[in-house]
């Protein structure tokens, strides 16, 4: 299909406040998917797109987090690769998946990512406590590596709430600090959705126009959030999203 210059600008705004959303308390592709579904792209064709338009966004995190990369080169290396092969098994899943399937599915995924959003809070306390605690040992570079493909194969799959994923996933195999572990996630969550974005780019799924204009507005919506965090309630406004959320799943079970 081809947006129309109306919807490319809903579009846009659309994508404005779901990286704004992300930035301030995550949960962004609960605004952006349902904004491509409602404009008539299909919903397969839809998660394709934002897959494509937000991987962008995933950069920017990576950079603004690279210091505290510095000391985990090894863990890098050892895992990029697994996360870039979990991005496209995942992908390819959601390929082989077709039209019919997926639109049954995506209720329930969306039901998913809201209850990991609505969850975001305790999972982050949870996970701290169990990356101090002596009981998950020294870390084991195999388990971290399988640890990130098994992530990475929802991130290509659909993605919503993919960060808490690999950070609650990462808390049963990798000792450490939660601000080191989740610089790793955000790396990894590039790679992933890096991965099955460029395999959607080649199977021709991809709303080029809609994706080009909500990165540019995903990327501004970050920026925008970020200038902005200390002045927002996280908690109110993850709130708000999860609110959303279910009245889009709700939506998307009546159709």
């Amino acid at each position: 299909m081809s947006p129309s210059g109306i919807d490319l600008g809903l579009l846009f705004l659309a994508a404005v406040g779901g990286g704004a959303v992300n930035a301030l308390a995550g949960g962004g592709t609960l605004i952006t998917f349902p904004a491509l579904t409602a404009m008539g792209v299909p919903a397969l064709h839809a998660n394709i797109t934002n897959t494509v338009a937000l991987t962008p966004g995933y950069l920017g995190g990576t950079i603004a987090q690279r210091r505290d990369l510095r000391d985990q080169r090894r863990r890098v290396k050892v895992t990029v690769l697994p996360a870039v092969a979990g991005g496209i098994v995942g992908g390819a899943l959601l390929l082989k998946t077709g039209t019919t399937l997926f639109d049954a599915l995506v209720p329930w995924l969306i039901l998913l990512a809201t209850g990991l959003l609505a969850a975001e809070p305790w999972l982050k306390r949870t996970v701290a406590r169990r990356l101090q605690s002596p009981a998950v040992g020294n870390a084991n570079l195999i388990g971290v590596a399988v640890t990130a493909f098994a992530g990475a194969i929802y991130g290509g799959y659909f993605g919503a709430g993919l960060g808490i994923v690999m950070l609650a996933l990462f808390s049963l195999v990798l000792p450490d600090s939660l601000r080191r572990v989740n610089a790793l996630k955000q790396t990894l969550s590039l790679s992933a959705n890096g991965a099955a974005a460029i395999l959607f780019a080649a199977t021709g799924n991809v709303v080029w126009t809609a994706a080009a204009v909500m990165a540019v507005g995903a990327l501004f919506g970050g920026s925008l959030g970020g200038r902005f965090a200390g002045r927002v309630r996280a908690g109110v406004l993850r709130g708000v999203v999860v609110a959303l959320g279910l009245a889009v799943a709700v939506a998307f079970f009546l159709k």
